[in-house]
């Protein structure tokens, strides 16, 4: 069986567990069993099939049982968990990404043979660090042997919790020791987490999942926010099976009683479902914003080398034509909106430090989770002498995310000394000021340094799951940034919160339709609506194409609030789309008498009068256009079809002139034609339609069909069959010639 085959399986059981299907789930768990082989494996398999056998002769034979449910539950959770560990241990067995790799060859190239030499490792780093720096005397060389050691140790640290299939007491003890209070390893606290996190993605384990809770209740801003952020990826992975997982269930709803962690929840929500953006964003720059720079810099370079710079009294003067030339390619514009992203919190800077993620450094799948450090050895040099320059630029700043802040300094480093020097020298005015507003808001905005760190976190990750090497090897985490809503976790939040409300504002302000139109029926059910309720979600239904739907809402919020002019013309819109003429002209008719004479309107009402056939009273409307608009050719056109059809032939030429005299197309000649042959001026007739047969390239066909359409029209104006035979087919002798 190989890795394809495997997951497949695996799938189909999570489906059929799901649905309650248990027959059909153990049938296919056996195919497992049998190609594992181990018989363990095949003991808690048989133990939970017979179980369930024992439940289903208990129901058939009638026999009341009270604890059912519950049984019957923690069945489907042991099922659950069985089929985990036996994708776990088959993909260990055949898999080739580098996860599996990775736990293959990790036993035998790890350094420290035990989680406890490990955590010993760490804390001889911490106490000799103290020391050392305690000291008067320059121990340089030792501190960095002793930091190289502590950051190979925390690297390895990480993989250990990443890789390890069961938590035994031992890992368990020193999971508990280094997330205490009393430890002080900040690195090796955030590290866990992550790595916690990304053992959880791959295969679910209550009892992981259960530290991965503990970690959300430390006193540590940035392993707090780790941890809120990872819980909400996790619990979205495995939202069908929560429901059979009591203890975690209550977990979750202890957290939701607390307001702050409520609002934490909150606000990772709203990050990761921003990340959609980032791929809009990144698109924008790549094929829109840099091909037109790319345009556009050599008539800059023109213009900037054909002026003296130099001058003394033009030394600061920046020429207009530059922001001009900008302004025409329509580049200012975009600009300008990414800008406006960037204050809203949008990740803008994706597309410009994706291509600095080569450097070896990002070889150590560690390090893609690192929080920023600047005493990391591999950056540490940009930050001696205590220089504060790039450390407030860098540390001060809440716009890039730690892996970029990492990315940055690396590429400084390539950079001569000369230049570097320069880069630190045009910091430095700011420096100290940037580092002072830091802490200010870290102690009087406490909430908006925790969503600052759980926003770098969750760029971080995006990072890793779209930029790493071997990123195909990992299922994404962000392919359920637009499910989120749809969790158990999002229905414990938001049952005595606003962030429903807030969430659906988001995904309609982001064209997120069908994900807002989720909420809003919810919010419709639960709350009070609103007419705007109505009209956001029959737009919702509108911008998805689903008409019938955007009526009914549009209908509702008309009833709300009357007479809204804006609901109005969406609900005359949405009929005429619909294809009912007869009830969108008896809208247009109302937004007219709302707001009488507007031209787009007394357009609409026209064009429903023409498909409902009431083309006299069409043709008094389009009149009135004409008067208040002339030389309007769209209402010359109509005038020329309803004056046609209504049999005004005097009025249709007059207007057809007109329209030839302008910018004709085929159906205007065609019109034309239709006109003069009905006056019986058949030489005119014949010499239009040949020029609209031209313009169609002399595709007779084609224009057969559209002559046909109007056969009714022509025999009403006294055109009879064998004329109109006799017409197409001279035509289409003078087309062969």
């Amino acid at each position: 069986m190989n890795t394809s085959q495997i997951i497949a399986i695996y799938k189909t059981i999570l489906s059929h567990i799901a649905l309650g299907r248990l027959k059909k789930a153990f049938d296919q768990t056996s195919l497992l069993i049998d190609e594992l082989q181990i018989g363990n494996y095949a003991d808690r398999y048989n133990e939970l099939r017979q179980n369930y056998q024992y439940l289903l002769d208990y129901y058939i034979k009638g026999i009341e049982d009270p604890e059912r449910k519950t049984v019957y539950n923690k069945l489907i959770s042991r099922i659950f968990t069985l089929n985990n560990d036996l994708c776990e241990e088959l993909l260990f067995r055949n898999s080739s990404s580098i996860e599996y790799t990775q736990q293959r060859y990790f036993p035998h190239s790890r350094k420290y043979k035990t989680s406890t030499e490990l955590l010993i490792s760490l804390k001889y780093y911490h106490s000799q660090s103290m020391i050392l720096k305690d000291m008067e005397n320059n121990h340089e060389v030792e501190m960095r042997r002793l930091r190289s050691n502590y950051e190979f140790a925390c690297a390895e640290l990480f993989t250990l919790f990443w890789l390890i299939f069961n938590i035994g007491n031992e890992e368990k003890n020193v999971f508990t020791t280094i997330m205490s209070s009393e430890y002080g390893g900040e690195r090796e606290k955030t590290l866990l987490v992550s790595a916690l996190t990304m053992n959880l993605w791959r295969r679910f384990d209550e009892t992981k999942l259960m530290l991965l809770f503990d970690c959300s209740d430390s006193e540590s801003p940035q392993v707090k926010q780790r941890a809120l952020t990872g819980l909400c990826f996790i619990l979205a992975r495995y939202n069908r099976f929560l429901q059979y997982f009591p203890a975690i269930r209550n977990r979750l709803m202890i957290m939701a009683d607390n307001n702050h962690t409520q609002e934490n929840f909150n606000n990772i929500i709203i990050q990761i479902i921003s990340t959609v953006e980032t791929d809009k964003i990144s698109k924008k720059l790549r094929d829109e914003i840099l091909p037109e720079i790319m345009k556009i810099s050599p008539k800059l370079k023109d213009k900037m080398d054909a002026e003296n710079l130099l001058k003394s009294d033009e030394w600061g003067e920046e020429n207009p034509e530059w922001q001009e030339i900008l302004e025409n390619s329509g580049i200012s514009d975009k600009l300008q909106e990414l800008n406006e992203l960037q204050m809203e919190g949008a990740d803008v800077y994706m597309s410009t430090f994706s291509m600095l993620k080569s450097f070896p450094f990002f070889n150590e799948i560690s390090n893609w989770f690192l929080p920023f450090d600047i005493q990391t050895l591999e950056i540490s040099s940009l930050f001696e002498k205590d220089e504060k320059s790039i450390l407030a630029a860098f540390v001060g700043n809440n716009i890039m995310c730690n892996s970029d802040k990492y990315s940055f300094c690396l590429s400084i480093l390539q950079m001569p000394e000369g230049q570097r020097n320069m880069l630190k020298q045009s910091f430095k005015t700011e420096s100290e000021q940037l580092e002072e507003m830091a802490k200010d808001e870290a102690m009087l905005m406490p909430d908006i340094s925790a969503k600052n760190i759980s926003k770098q976190y969750v760029q971080d990750l995006f990072r890793f799951f779209k930029l790493h090497p071997n990123k195909n090897d990992f299922s994404d985490m962000f392919d359920l940034a637009l499910m989120l809503h749809k969790t158990y976790l999002f229905d414990i939040l938001t049952s005595n919160s606003s962030l429903k409300a807030r969430i659906a504002e988001y995904y309609f302000a982001k064209s997120h339709y069908k994900e807002a139109i989720d909420l809003y029926k919810n919010l419709v059910i639960e709350s009070q609506p609103t007419a705007a309720l109505y009209q956001k979600m029959g737009y919702s239904y509108q911008q998805l194409s689903q008409i019938n739907m955007a009526i009914d809402a549009y209908e509702k919020a008309d009833i709300i609030q009357p007479d809204d002019l804006w609901t109005i013309r969406k609900i005359a819109l949405c009929y005429r789309l619909s294809g009912d003429y007869a009830k969108a002209l008896e809208y247009y008719q109302h937004v007219d008498f709302l707001k009488p004479d507007q031209q787009s309107v007394l357009l609409q009402i026209g064009k429903c009068m023409v498909e409902i056939g009431r083309f006299k009273e069409a043709l008094n409307i389009y009149f009135k256009l004409d008067a208040a608009e002339e030389g309007n050719i769209k209402v010359w056109r109509a005038i020329v079809w309803c004056a046609f059809v209504s049999g005004n032939l005097k009025k249709a030429t007059y207007y057809s002139e007109k329209v030839l005299n302008d910018q004709p197309v085929a159906q205007d000649f065609l019109n034309a034609a239709h006109v003069a042959w009905c006056k019986k001026d058949i030489d005119e007739a014949c010499d239009l339609y040949r020029k609209s047969i031209n313009i169609l390239n002399n595709d007779i066909d084609t224009f057969t069909d559209l002559f046909d359409k109007d056969r009714n029209y022509l025999k009403n104006n006294g055109i009879t069959d064998d004329e109109l035979s006799l017409m197409i087919d001279e035509l289409s002798f003078l087309t062969r010639n």
